[in-house]
């Protein structure tokens, strides 16, 4: 090891964010003077997002300077794109230049996938980051300032999982026509809304996008986009000024660098440890990584998954660096919590997704983790934000 280590972490997510303090927190524990051991995040901009609120109307607190979370506890940020990684000589490019590491953390989270559907690059809409998501809603502004048509007072959101479900139920309260009724249609090729959620989770959202005026089209895929509507693979025609994509993630296709099998998301896949498997020096945590979480099942792309495996992936590195102990990863159970807007939401368990909570009360659970659970400490604290970086699973919400 040279008189001053390297740890890079790629990305500024759930994963990326928390693995950065992760490893902060490591190197306080085994008392490590500083200056002997650098962490560095890259990421696109100096911010933390919190990705999983874009769908709703207010974003005013979904964007945190990453200064106000990593200064405190002596970790720095460069605001670039990673262009490259060679495992091999151990360097990251990016668009502010080359870095090398001497332990590397991939957490670079994911996107959403934009098929080649005629339009879609031009006039499709998007929630998957919080620069889409502002461009949507000034779009939204636009058309409501504009005409009072019919496809002015329609949306199609494309994708029927878990962010299309959240975003159709959150959209007709934003479309302010008074002359006209807002019309929400929810596109989907499978035949039946929230597959991922299982049977039991099913009739609670049928129930909810009935309530919130959420039309359906299942069973049928978009085969254009245009400026006023959407054409599907039927070759029905829905008149619409604006058009959400919704469907489907794959992991940052960085992944790839690393020279080993990534699955079919695009993810690679790590040991207990959050260690990728046969490249010596590199970790992955969140959407890149697919993590055992039990004996049967892997990690998903959610931030359920992204914060514990960021803190685990930062406590290992630095304790792989180091020759301390690494602590292996493993969450024996599985919540979801999906909004369902003014119908309130639906709360499951398990993996196959058993329903114990909806309406109200699983509204209230919601707001507490989208408004607060899954926040970094905000006060400038060193020892407050080193606390909440431990290595330790968070009690179902």
């Amino acid at each position: 090891m040279s008189p001053v280590s390297d740890v890079v972490v790629l990305g500024s997510g759930f994963a990326g964010l928390w693995a950065a303090l992760g490893a902060a927190r490591r190197l306080d524990e085994l008392g490590v003077a500083p200056g002997e051991v650098n962490i560095t995040v890259i990421s696109s901009q100096p911010y933390h997002n919190i990705r999983v609120r874009n769908y709703e109307a207010d974003l005013t607190a979904c964007r945190i300077a990453l200064r106000d979370v990593l200064d405190p506890v002596g970790v720095e940020h460069v605001a670039a794109e990673v262009t490259a990684i060679d495992p091999v000589s151990r360097t990251v490019s990016t668009t502010l230049g080359t870095r090398g590491y001497d332990r590397l953390v991939v957490a670079l989270g994911s996107r959403v996938v934009k098929p080649d559907v005629p339009g879609l690059g031009e006039f499709g809409f998007d929630v998957d980051t919080y620069d889409a998501a502002q461009r949507l809603q000034r779009h939204l502004q636009e058309v409501a300032g504009g005409p009072h048509t019919v496809a002015a007072a329609t949306v199609i959101v494309v994708g029927a999982g878990l962010t299309g479900i959240e975003t159709a139920c959150e959209l007709p309260a934003r479309l302010a026509f008074g002359d006209i009724a807002p019309r929400v249609v929810l596109v989907d090729r499978n035949e039946q809304v929230g597959s991922d959620m299982g049977v039991s989770a099913r009739p609670v959202i049928e129930a909810a996008l009935a309530a919130n005026g959420v039309q359906t089209r299942l069973g049928v895929g978009v085969a254009a986009i245009g400026a006023d509507g959407v054409t599907l693979s039927t070759g029905e025609r829905l008149a619409a000024s604006t058009v959400v994509w919704c469907a489907g993630m794959r992991a940052n296709p960085r992944t790839a660098d690393l020279g080993v099998q990534c699955d079919g998301l695009g993810r690679v896949a790590v040991d207990d440890y959050l260690r990728v498997i046969d490249v010596p020096g590199v970790f992955a945590a969140g959407d890149v990584a697919a993590a055992r979480m039990d004996d049967e099942h892997l990690s998903v792309m959610s931030c359920q998954h992204g914060r514990p495996m960021g803190r685990f992936a930062g406590y290992n590195v630095i304790s792989d660096l180091l020759g301390a102990p690494m602590l292996p990863l493993r969450i024996p159970w599985y919540v979801t919590v999906l909004d369902l807007g003014p119908a309130g939401a639906v709360y499951t368990e398990g993996w196959d997704r058993q329903v114990v909570a909806s309406g109200a009360e699983a509204k209230a659970t919601k707001r507490t983790i989208n408004g607060s659970r899954i926040y970094p400490p905000l006060n400038g604290s060193r020892d407050e934000i080193l606390a909440a970086a431990a290595p330790a699973l968070q009690s179902r919400p």
